[in-house]
Formats: structure tokens, sequence, C-alpha cells
């Protein structure tokens, strides 16, 4: 299918008009996005509730509909994946994306309408495309394979017409059939859900072909990279694919992988964030290598921004585009084309610019560590961690950390179970440049930390290659889009992980 490469590349390079409108008015098409998005959903049963038919404002929007947790739209949910129709969304649902992860236990079953998946998962697909031709006028990208590391082929059938997996299997169920020329492994792979077998099978099928990019997840990228240059014997992933250009990321933060990324693939190669979930596609770089995501405004969701010190409240505050500030933290709130109305989705943002509205993930609402007064957000946790990374040359596959609380004979601390690519002798330089770093980014941890006082020194565990990957395992969640939490304000899933490795 090679023949059509060039013809896509083209229709993606044209579309660039359209992504200026929006970008150059942001404001109009929230305003209008709204408009279409309330259109639709008076006619359904949480529309007449809130009297959708008489909402002509974004004001008016905010002060009759509340602000929804999952648990508040689960009923309607479950009515939804039942059969009924006109519940949160006009049109039929069809397909739920099943999203659970390691800090919550129990599944989401996110309503995926066919507006969502056209105009908002598949149009922003498109615009990243757009996006990189504009800042790379002369790449090749599309003359050689895609190589995608994504979820597992679970999808189950409720009834007749309603189905649901993880959002992968969704889209891969639902793609355009331009999608499939330009990708690979072939679907039977893709879509395997053991994933020590998946890994392999991977790495086996993708050698020979011309890949000119490659999409995942980093935690599972990095297993596959080395587990290629195995079977290879070559140094540098480069050497295996020379027309590798670009290396798509998202899910986890990039930044205590990108050093090690860079070595694995060798020079000549791109990077570019994504931030997309199973409720939609948010955001991507425009530029690669530029700190910061393009939000995009245009995709069928409407965005407010509920500043971090609200959350809680009975009647938080929210703001909207024309109102937010660079650098502050707000949580994410969403309404979709897919029947999510003001939805607490649980991410938490920063501003990195204004005009144009671009963005980075700071962490989680529940993903933080704060036992002692210090507020450490997960952007802090891998900042300094990608530092002391880059100040002792080890390599770190993945982390955890919580609070050690105060004893009868100990000061209060924070724990780190920390994979390391090789296991060090002793962990007492990485963790004197983490606390080092930490208080750099963090002045509340630096004032928690003075003269330890309220804060011990970091404890940071090194733990045997694979740990997090055979407690994943344990708990069911081994791929697809599950995660290790990286900060927990309290110490559960660490005391899985040390029970689970003393039982070993």
């Amino acid at each position: 299918m090679k023949l059509f490469s060039p013809a896509i590349s083209r229709l993606a390079r044209m579309r660039n008009w359209r992504i200026e409108q929006w970008v150059n008015d942001p404001i109009s098409a929230q305003r209008e996005i709204l408009q279409d998005l309330v259109t639709h959903g008076q006619y359904t049963e949480i529309g007449r509730k809130y009297g959708f038919n008489e909402l002509f404002t974004v004001r008016q929007f905010k002060n009759a509909v509340p602000i929804h947790e999952y648990e508040h739209l689960k009923p309607y949910i479950e009515r939804m994946m039942n059969g009924e129709e006109n519940v949160l969304w006009n049109t039929p649902i069809n397909w739920f994306a099943k999203s659970s992860g390691t800090t919550n236990e129990k599944s989401k079953f996110i309503p995926i309408s066919q507006e969502s998946l056209e105009d908002c998962h598949f149009q922003s697909a498109k615009d990243v495309l757009t996006l990189y031709y504009s800042s790379r006028t002369q790449s090749d990208l599309l003359t050689g394979k895609g190589l995608v590391i994504g979820g597992s082929h679970q999808i189950s059938q409720v009834n007749d017409e309603v189905q649901y997996g993880d959002l992968s299997a969704v889209l891969l169920q639902n793609t355009p059939i331009w999608a499939n020329w330009i990708r690979t492994p072939e679907l039977s792979i893709a879509l395997m859900d053991e994933w020590e077998s998946k890994i392999e099978m991977l790495a086996q099928s993708t050698i020979e072909e011309d890949v000119t990019s490659i999409s995942g997840v980093p935690t599972w990228t990095l297993i596959l990279i080395k587990r290629i240059l195995e079977i290879t014997g070559k140094s540098t992933l480069k050497e295996v694919w020379p027309n590798l250009e670009l290396y798509i990321h998202g899910g986890v933060s990039f930044v205590p992988y990108k050093e090690q990324f860079k070595k694995l693939i060798g020079e000549g190669c791109s990077y570019l964030e994504m931030y997309n979930a199973s409720e939609g596609f948010f955001a991507a770089q425009d530029t690669p290598d530029e700190e910061g995501m393009l939000l995009f405004v245009d995709n069928g969701i409407f965005y407010e921004f509920m500043p971090i010190e609200e959350y809680g409240k009975e009647q938080p505050i929210t703001i909207g585009l024309e109102k937010v500030e660079t650098g502050k933290n707000y949580a994410l709130i969403i309404t979709t084309n897919g029947g999510l109305w003001r939805y607490l989705i649980g991410d938490t943002i920063q501003f990195t610019s204004t005009y144009p509205f671009k963005i980075k993930v700071s962490g989680r609402i529940k993903q933080y560590i704060n036992a002692f007064g210090e507020e450490i957000i997960s952007d802090n946790a891998d900042k300094a961690i990608a530092h002391a990374v880059e100040q002792t040359g080890l390599s770190v596959n993945d982390y955890s950390a919580a609070p050690v609380y105060f004893g009868d004979n100990n000061k209060g601390a924070h724990e780190w179970l920390i994979e390391f690519e090789t296991t060090p002798v002793n962990t007492e330089k990485f963790a004197n440049h983490l606390d080092a770093a930490l208080k750099s980014l963090n002045s509340d941890y630096e004032a928690k930390r003075y003269k330890d006082i309220a804060l011990s020194a970091p404890i940071v565990r090194a733990l045997e290659k694979g740990t997090f990957n055979r407690w994943l395992k344990q708990k069911g969640k081994l791929g697809g889009q599950h995660k290790v939490p990286r900060l927990c304000n309290e110490r559960k899933y660490i005391e899985e992980i040390l029970l689970m490795i003393s039982a070993e």
C-alpha cells in the first residue's frame, strides 16, 4: 500500500488551514462546540433534567449542570450499556471504552459515540499528522510503516448492539481503511492480550519492516526496543530501521525516560507527545521536541479548568480559556460528544503558553504526596527522577513513592521504590540528587526538609528488574493502558509490592 502514502501525505498537509482557524480564534471555537453539544444533549434524559433547551450561554450551562465524577454518571452509563437510548447522548452508543488504572480497582466504561470516534479521536489523529508535516516539511513519515504498541483485544459483547473493550481495541475495530495501510503489526498481533508473548511477536514480526514511526507508552516501548536490539545484535534502533524519524508517546511522563530513548534509538529521531484517553483526544505537540501540547479546541470537547484549590468544595469555581494562567495547576473538566457532561477526568494540567493555548499534564488529582504539607505532584517527581538519572548515569524503568509516617523512633519521610535497568550497589548518591532536585522544584518540600525537622531524607529502595510488571500481572493489569501509580498519599500500593517481594 506504499502507493497510497504520498496521497495521504498531501491530504494531511492540506488540512493545515482548518487547524489555523481554531488556533487563531480558540474562544469562538469553544463556544461553538458547547452550543453544538447542548443542541445534541437537549433531546436526552440528562438534557431534559437540566433544561438544556433553555441554556444559551456558558454561564447558564455552568449554573445549571453540576460537575460530575464517574460515580455520578455510572447509573446512566449502565442503562446505556443495557441498550437504552437518548440517555446521555442523542445518537446510538454501541461502543464503550473500558478504562481502569492501578489506582482504581473498579473499571470505568466510557461511552464512545460515532461522533466521538470521527470528530474527536480520528480527527485529532489526522491533526497530529498535519501538525507534524507543518514543522517537518521534508518528512517521509508515511512512506514507511507506523509501529503501534496498543492495548489488547478484549472486546466483550454486552448484547446484540453493545460492545466494550480498551480504547485501543475500540479504535482498531473502527479504524478508517487508510490507517491500516500505514501501520504495523497485523491486527492479530496488535490485539493480543498476553503481553509477554505480544512483545516477542511485535519484535519478531516488525524487524524486517520499514518502520518510520513508533507510538506507544514509554514503559512498554522500552521493553520492545530492548528486545529488538537483543534479537538483531544492533546497538541502536536506527541501525535496525534507518528511516525511523518519529516516536509518539503518551500515557506517562516522558521526562524520566527521554535520555534512555535517545541512547537506544540513536540520532535523527524526533519525539512528539500526545494527550489522549478513553474520554477523548485532548492535545498534542505541534512542534516536536518543544515543551507544551497544543490544546485541541475544535474536536467535539468543551473544556473547563478548575483551580486545584477548588477541588473538594461544594460549589467549585471553574474558568474558561480566556482566564487561565501559565504555570498554575488546574483540574481538567470536559463536556464531550460522547455524552460526558462537565466530567472531572481526574488529570491535572498546567498551561505552558496562552494564544496559542498549550498544556502539559502535571499529574492526577489523587496522585500526589502531601502527608506533611509538602505537596509533591507528579511533575515534580518526574523532573527530580530525570535529574538524578542525569547526575548518576543510572537508567530508571519505573518508580512509585509514598510517605513513611511519623513513628515512635522515626520522623516522616518519602519512600521511593525504583526499578533500575541495572540495580546499583548503593542508592545513596541517587537519593541525594533526587532530594536536591525536589528541594529546587518545590519550596514546600524544601521547607519541610529544612534541618530534617519535619521530613527526613528520602528512602530509596532499588527493585529487581521486572518487579513492577510482576505486580501488575498479579493484579491482572499487565500491559495496555495500565500504569504504575507514581505517587500515592497512602502506603497501599507500596505495601502490596513489598509484600509480594517478601513472599517471593
